[in-house]
């Protein structure tokens, strides 16, 4: 089972999204909450493997509860919910470390496979809609292509090959297909891109190779 955190300031939105996961065989909701701090207090409270995480909320918002949760020792994967796809708020939580973000009136089965899609270690985030961000961001993020063009040069060829495929959104299986390698391979030359990156997750390390792409105009 996938145990699930729900977390939104919007008592109808927790109570919505908790209809859709308990449809799932896979996915059991353990608990909800109203705002960040509340999410927190309730993660150590509870083993969550996911937590669907709204933004704007009082207290805590959830950019702050996401980068706090993913400095925990075992943490849960974050998925950022949001109304609008290109959200100053969105940025922020996918470089706090969330594993990709949802419109909040996403169809309910892209809902709990995104949920099983994070859950297994992958990433859920469109690579347009990101790149979206990256680009309505980047004006003001300038230093940071520099560092994200010096990062990138510390990998070796074959590492870039597959931060590529990895940037374009795709999983492992995938990657595996597209570069003749075996999965397991695959899913070692990412531990060492993350490593190299100095960054959690595979949604940062797409981050970092869309910014310094970005930044050779």
């Amino acid at each position: 089972m996938i145990r699930t955190l729900i977390v939104d300031d919007d008592t109808l939105v927790r109570l919505a999204l908790a209809d859709i996961l308990d449809d799932d065989a896979e996915v059991e909701v353990v608990a909800q909450a109203a705002d960040g701090l509340e999410a927190l207090e309730t993660a150590a409270a509870h083993q969550v493997d996911v937590v669907l995480m709204d933004v704007r909320m009082p207290r805590m918002d959830g950019i702050r509860a996401t980068e706090r949760l993913r400095a925990l020792p075992d943490p849960p994967q974050v998925i950022t919910m949001t109304t609008f796809d290109l959200d100053e708020y969105v940025y922020g939580s996918l470089a706090a470390g969330a594993a990709g973000f949802l419109l909040k009136d996403s169809e309910p089965a892209e809902i709990v496979r995104a949920v099983q899609v994070v859950a297994g270690g992958q990433a859920m985030l469109h690579p347009v809609a990101a790149r979206r961000l990256v680009d309505h961001y980047h004006e003001h993020n300038r230093p940071q292509a520099g560092e994200a063009r010096a990062k990138l040069r510390r990998l070796t060829p074959r590492e870039r090959d597959v931060l590529a495929r990895l940037a374009d959104g795709d999983g492992n299986a995938e990657i595996a297909t597209a570069l003749g390698m075996r999965e397991s391979t695959v899913k070692a030359h990412v531990s060492r891109i993350l490593a190299a990156l100095e960054v959690t997750n595979r949604v940062q390390a797409a981050l970092c190779a869309w910014i310094a792409g970005r930044s050779g105009e």
